[in-house]
This record gives structure tokens, sequence and C-alpha cells, in this order.
């Protein structure tokens, strides 16, 4: 049975584009019902069928894989060449002393996170973790550009429709479900994730993670007590 990576990308490139499976099969030239089956995983289409698909929603093969996060399929060949800022000398937000601490814990939070992700060798995960994380940047970056520009949703390959429907947020629960799932069936040893072990192997970042675990605890307990204050 084929990727589920592909499987959902069909579906999603779909939707995206905003037409019908029977309208996608009928200018792919297949059955509703086949294509159907393609993206729910059911069947493996062949060769034809994908480089088709990738004509019809102008994207690369990689991409339509799930190998890349790129929709014409360029990779980064090396870390090297990935631009870092939190390595900057004057790395100062402009502006706002907030912003930039606020962006130094989620970083940091977030390498550690890769970090173990990475020690555990679980490619499945380390690809929901960053598409989880790509999609939650994409909804904020998104509704900033929205209520800062007019007709800003035209940046954006999304309609505004599904957009603001929701379709972002299935995204994150799916890639979510896919994390949990990729975690639950790892064969690899987890790392030592002690706090006396997490203190040395990040003596520096995972205080980060402390805050962000205390103050979203403090958040998420507060949200329930009001909500029970609110139904009784």
């Amino acid at each position: 049975m084929i990727h589920a990576d592909f499987a959902r990308s069909l579906s999603l490139l779909r939707q995206e584009k905003g037409i019908s499976q029977r309208q996608a099969a009928g200018a792919l030239g297949i059955s509703q019902a086949l294509l159907s089956h393609y993206e729910n995983g059911v069947r493996e289409p062949g060769l034809a069928f994908v480089v088709k698909a990738c004509d019809f929603y102008n994207v690369s093969a990689d991409f339509l894989l799930g190998r890349t996060l790129s929709r014409d399929g360029t990779t980064i060949l090396d870390v090297d060449t990935l631009f870092d800022a939190s390595a900057q000398p004057d790395n100062l937000l402009k502006g706002s002393v907030m912003a930039t601490l606020s962006k130094k814990l989620v970083v940091n939070s977030v390498g550690v996170l890769f970090d173990l992700l990475g020690k555990l060798d679980n490619k499945k995960a380390i690809r929901a973790a960053t598409n989880f994380l790509s999609t939650s940047v994409y909804i904020l970056f998104r509704h900033l550009r929205r209520a800062g520009m007019d007709n800003g949703d035209s940046f954006f390959s999304v309609p505004k429709e599904q957009f603001m429907a929701g379709l972002p947020r299935v995204d994150l629960i799916l890639n979510e479900a896919d994390y949990l799932e990729s975690l639950t069936q790892s064969k690899q040893k987890f790392p030592d994730m002690s706090h006396d072990q997490m203190m040395d192997n990040y003596p520096g970042t995972y205080q980060s993670l402390l805050q962000i675990i205390h103050a979203c605890g403090e958040r998420l307990n507060g949200d329930m007590k009001s909500h029970q204050e609110r139904v009784k």
C-alpha cells in the first residue's frame, strides 16, 4: 500500500484547488471511485497517474510523495545552507524585547524537541512534528497578514473560504495523529528524558522548555477552571 503521505497530499491538493472528487477524477482521466481509493490509501497508483497528478496540481513528485515541504521539489541539501537567525550577533527583534524573549523560548524548546526526535531516529515522527509546527506558523502568519493588508489572502494558495473554515486545523489534527502513531509504533529505544538527564544534556535550552510547560499548564488549567465555573 502506498505511503499515507501521498494519499493525504493528493486529497489536500484537491481540496485546496476547490474541486470535487468527480471533477478531479475527470481531469485526471480516471473514475471517481478509483480516485477515492487513491486518496484514502486503499490502492496504489501507477507512475503514469503520479506524473499526471503532478502536472494537474502543479507540484513535484517529491512534494506529492511527502519527501519535501517545497512544491517545486527543492530540498535543503546541507544543514549549513539553511539560514540560522539565532546565530546572528544582534538578534533582538526590533521594537519588542517581549517578542525576542518569546521567540527564544519557542526556538530553544523546539530545538530540544527535535534533538530528542533525532536521537530516536524516527523519520515519520520528525516529519509529522515539522508539519504540525509549520502549519501552526502558517495559520498565525496568515491571520497577521490578513489583518494588516488589504487582500492579504491573495498571497496564499489555499482559498480564503477553506482557510477560514478550518482546513489548516484539520491538517494539525492529522499530523498530531501521525505523530502519536509513529511514537507508539517506534522500535527504537527512547532517550532518557528524566529531569536530571535533561538538565545535563540541555543546560541552557531545557530551562526554556520548562518555562513553556509551566506557562501552558497554568493557562490550560485556568481555561478549564473558567469553563467549569461557566457551566455550573
